[in-house]
């Protein structure tokens, strides 16, 4: 049975969307998911100084247990399962406090997904699959299978890598 690595953070979980709120709520801002994708270079810039200046709260106890999941993942997911070995691997260990949190939230959402399948680790050059799903090239690029990049704002300059914008898309590569 083939192997895949499905990363957290803007995979499953809808985690700029949730940091995009909270820069807002600190600059007085009102940034948007859709207007980082396709806005201008000057206002993802503008955003990302924002970022790097106040983003202490990823560290705060409690941020990473209450992300919404993006559309269609648990859905997708739960088919993959039925197909391929899925584990979730995620570089939490960055942030301590997320580790519990994301096994809780793993618990809500993905259910069928048991703690022998879950992977918290501070890089991902040692997973072995078949494919990853990833949103940062960091990880991708020293992936020995075959490296698939999940659309995020924070990557869309990347080109190096099969790119997948949605779980739908995962669904038509990987059970079609």
């Amino acid at each position: 049975m083939k192997r895949i690595a499905i990363d957290m953070d803007d995979v499953l979980a809808k985690t700029t969307h949730v940091i995009i709120d909270r820069i807002n709520q600190i600059v007085n801002q009102n940034y948007t998911y859709e207007e980082l994708l396709t806005g201008s270079s000057s206002v993802k810039e503008e955003f990302y100084g924002h970022y790097l200046a106040n983003n202490s709260f990823l560290w705060e106890p409690g941020f990473f247990e209450h992300i919404p999941v993006n559309e269609d993942a648990i859905e997708v997911v739960k088919k993959l399962t039925e197909r391929y070995e899925v584990f979730i691997v995620s570089a939490a260990t960055e942030f301590p406090n997320s580790l519990k949190e994301k096994l809780v939230w793993m618990e809500k959402y993905f259910p069928f997904i048991t703690w022998k399948h879950i992977v918290f680790c501070g890089h991902k050059h040692m997973i072995q699959a078949d494919y990853l799903i990833d949103d940062h090239e960091k990880n991708l690029h020293t992936f020995t299978g075959t490296p698939l990049l999940f659309t995020a704002p924070h990557n869309l300059h990347i080109d190096d890598f099969k790119r997948v914008n949605d779980w739908k898309e995962v669904e038509k590569l990987l059970l079609d």
